[in-house]
């Protein structure tokens, strides 16, 4: 039976997305074998994290300072706002490489059966952003759920009036699948949004 500082260190890991009480016992049990070469170095990068990282009051990217080097960079594309759900989806976004606008992290998505309404994410500014950096193209990169869905219509309410191009990301059959494996709604979707060769 471990000691109660271990199980307080074992609640705590369990509690992290994806992982349950036995993954953590195994986690703990690893960083307690070895020290030197993990607990201690992970303990001291947490301990940074905590004390350095910030939220961007602009986008509401983590990071050193505020605004983000995203939002600060003179050599991003100052005329496109990407919106997305959290911050796992602008890091998935830079890992790409592709995109060199800014972005807009929400923070989640409208929920009603999670309770999550317009007032508990980051949609208040939105409007005044676009506005006051005079973007001119909207990319609503949110996931393709029902709330996601949801979250996209009630943005596009807010947003129909202003003189801003409003895209989405395409959405459909992903490169390298298999029809027999997709599910009906993607296969129905991939048709919807088919276009010519």
């Amino acid at each position: 039976m471990a000691g109660k500082e271990i199980e307080k260190l074992i609640k705590a890991v369990a509690k992290l997305p994806a992982l349950g009480t036995r993954s953590a016992r195994r986690i703990v049990l690893q960083l307690l074998k070895k020290r030197d070469e993990q607990l201690l170095p992970l303990i001291a990068a947490l301990q940074d994290v905590a004390q350095n990282i910030k939220t961007c009051e602009t986008c509401g990217n983590f990071d050193t300072q505020s605004p983000c080097s995203i939002c600060s960079s003179a050599s991003r594309d100052g005329k496109t706002l990407c919106v997305v759900q959290d911050v796992a989806d602008l890091w998935a976004m830079e890992r790409v490489g592709f995109y060199k606008g800014k972005y807009h992290v929400l923070g989640g998505v409208l929920s009603a059966l999670e309770g999550i309404t317009p007032e508990d994410l980051n949609m208040e500014n939105l409007p005044a952003r676009i506005k006051d950096e005079q973007i001119e193209e909207v990319i609503l990169a949110l996931p393709a759920t029902v709330d996601g869905q949801i979250t996209t219509h009630y943005l596009l309410s807010r947003l129909k009036d202003m003189p801003v191009k409003i895209t989405t990301l395409a959405q459909g059959i992903p490169v390298g699948a298999e029809l027999d494996y997709m599910d009906d709604g993607t296969i129905q979707l991939a048709l919807n949004s088919r276009k010519p060769l």
